[in-house]
């Protein structure tokens, strides 16, 4: 598959960037506190923190790149163990824009409706090779909060728009983000951005409050005769309770690297896009086998 994106994101012009701006506003007036319940929750509900006319820019160009989308062959984004593929295309994209499809949409191996809406998600380099997501990923309040939440030396690894699309958006088994984004010490911080609101009834995100005190329980990696495979440390399940963390459209949710969390499926008329952005510790080693790797250099909040 491929997707012929550079030209369409060249034509972005300064007057919609411009109008672009992540506020950093904490609704809750509890931001001087932000930190402690950040350690002590392994995540943070941030109200407001992004404007709605950036949430729109972000929806408006993920839909032009869906828009520019030739399928080649029909990759599937699962999080399924038992039926994840691990195929070239995937495992390409560290520094690609790619789209991965529904698993729902394809059944017998043909698509079953318009591409547009039967997009999983875009991945995993927006952050550094479209200007909108660029821009936006880069904001100087993102860098501000990082290093509020005592990330040191910042580096942007991997971001992703996730579609959860209507009737068919697929569920996201509980996970640690440190499993698949291994850096020793532990490092990885995940920013997620509803671009719209996300309620139980889409899919939002499930957590336990505390629960990144949890030990790791995999590590998702390159196997040494291709493909990918996981290293069982403890076999016990994760914990699939805890609190749903419903965001309003503008929302920064804030996850630590060892927190378990999930998301339902999505059985609603109405998707739930939302934005990720995963950022890691210059200062932690990141692993030569891990699933992504890229040919672009790292580089933190700077332009």
């Amino acid at each position: 598959m491929r997707v012929r994106w550079q030209c369409a994101c060249r034509r972005e012009t300064a007057k919609s960037l411009a109008a672009m701006s992540v506020s950093g506003r904490d609704s809750d007036a509890m931001s001087a506190g932000r930190k402690e319940r950040y350690e002590r929750d392994g995540f943070l509900v941030l109200e407001n923190f992004v404007d709605a006319a950036a949430c729109d820019a972000l929806r408006s160009r993920a839909a032009q790149i869906v828009a520019a989308f030739e399928p080649e062959t029909l990759s599937i984004f699962t999080t399924h163990e038992q039926t994840r593929t691990s195929d070239e295309y995937f495992l390409g994209s560290g520094d690609q824009i790619r789209c991965f499809f529904e698993e729902e949409a394809i059944v017998d191996g043909k698509l079953q409706r318009p591409v547009a809406q039967a997009i999983n998600k875009i991945g995993h380099a927006l952050h550094d090779l479209d200007p909108t997501f660029e821009k936006f990923s880069r904001a100087p309040a993102l860098a501000a909060l990082v290093a509020e939440l005592g990330l040191a030396q910042p580096l942007l690894l991997q971001s992703m728009y996730i579609f959860k699309q209507p009737h068919i958006g697929g569920e996201v088994h509980a996970h640690q983000d440190h499993t698949f984004l291994w850096t020793d010490p532990p490092s990885v911080m995940g920013l997620w951005f509803a671009l719209e609101d996300a309620t139980i009834e889409n899919g939002c995100m499930w957590a336990r409050p505390g629960g990144h005190h949890e030990p790791v329980r995999k590590r998702f990696h390159r196997a040494a005769g291709g493909g990918t495979a996981f290293e069982v440390l403890d076999p016990r399940e994760l914990p699939t309770d805890g609190i749903p963390l419903e965001a309003a459209k503008g929302t920064c949710i804030v996850l630590h690297g060892l927190l378990p969390h999930r998301s339902g499926p999505n059985r609603s008329a109405v998707s739930r896009q939302a934005y990720s952005l995963h950022v890691i510790d210059a200062n932690a080693h990141y692993r030569a086998d891990n699933w992504l790797q890229r040919a672009l250099p790292l580089r933190g909040f700077d332009r």
